[in-house]
């Protein structure tokens, strides 16, 4: 397909200057206009005063201008319209009203990160030396922004726009609840879920292996144990080690690292899972407040009152 990548995502919070000063404690270099690079996808995040939490945009990536074009005529066809330029189109989502700009742009390259050596049973590859893992130093540093998670008060008109209107294939699904989409070889990009609001659930952000996760979130931890959501564990869906945290406007933030890739669409069977079993795989289980964030009420009588 031509999309390939999520290029960036704009947050709107009420607490700017304290969101920018979490997200670089997190590990991404900021640019100092509220905006931030990854390593390897250049900038990938900006930050914007809203009333309250939420998605403002969210960036996808495609090789040129005739899947833009061929973009356009699909939500064309879903009754949506949108702004063309070259190289560019910009939508907006109908449930929960974000936009969507799509841009022709370069693929994300990402040099290879030799594999840590691990002994185990029968198989000693790391003979005479300690860990690399327990050896690293310096602040843990986000290589790319991997996905986006969105509660959606119809999840099925939602999963239409990124599915039949951009173009993103569906890897998995949670019945009834949740479905995990993708626009790059990642297992997913987007996730839409079921909500009583529309909302930002959390962004997720790749490290380079399962050490780099536990050292990321322990040093955000040392500094405030209150950001703690829920980790270290693995996921069933996707498959991926995580660690979630909060950002002072409530949003979630994600360390991940070795989730799935799928690079022949024949080759992958989507499933549908049941329950909490697609979840997680080990780990603790989610606190309530990850499966329905403790602000959301408040959130819920504020888009009332806006109403």
């Amino acid at each position: 397909m031509g999309l390939h990548r999520l290029t960036s995502i704009t947050i709107g919070v009420p607490n700017v200057e304290e969101t920018i000063a979490y997200y670089t404690e997190f590990g991404l270099t900021p640019r100092g206009d509220g905006s931030f690079d990854t390593v390897d996808g250049g900038q990938q995040l900006r930050i914007a005063h809203a009333p309250q939490r939420r998605l403002l945009e969210i960036g996808v990536g495609v090789d040129d201008q005739d899947d833009v074009d061929r973009i356009a005529r699909q939500l064309e066809g879903l009754g949506l319209g949108s702004e063309r330029s070259e190289g560019r189109l910009v939508t907006e989502e109908p449930v929960a009203a974000f936009r969507a700009i799509v841009t022709a742009s370069p693929r994300i390259e990402q040099p290879e990160v030799p594999a840590p050596l691990y002994n185990g049973p029968g198989r000693n590859d790391r003979k005479n030396v300690r860990a690399d893992g327990v050896l690293r130093e310096g602040q843990v540093k986000p290589r790319k922004l991997g996905h986006v998670v969105i509660g959606s008060t119809d999840r099925e008109a939602t999963q239409k726009f990124f599915a039949e209107g951009l173009g993103f294939r569906i890897s998995d699904e949670v019945a009834g609840l949740a479905a995990f989409m993708r626009c790059s070889t990642d297992h997913h990009n987007v996730l839409v879920q079921q909500a009583p609001l529309n909302f930002l659930h959390h962004t997720s952000w790749q490290v380079e292996d399962v050490d780099e996760i536990g050292r990321a979130a322990t040093a955000m931890l040392e500094n405030d144990p209150n950001r703690h959501v829920w980790g270290l564990g693995r996921h069933h869906v996707g498959s991926n080690f995580f660690w979630y945290l909060k950002d002072p406007a409530g949003n979630f933030s994600e360390y991940y690292s070795d989730i799935d890739c799928i690079v022949d669409d024949a080759l992958w069977k989507p499933s549908v899972w049941e329950g909490a079993h697609g979840l997680f795989n080990w780990g603790p289980p989610p606190p309530p407040s990850f499966l329905a964030p403790e602000d959301l009420a408040a959130l819920m009588a504020g888009a009332h009152a806006a109403q």
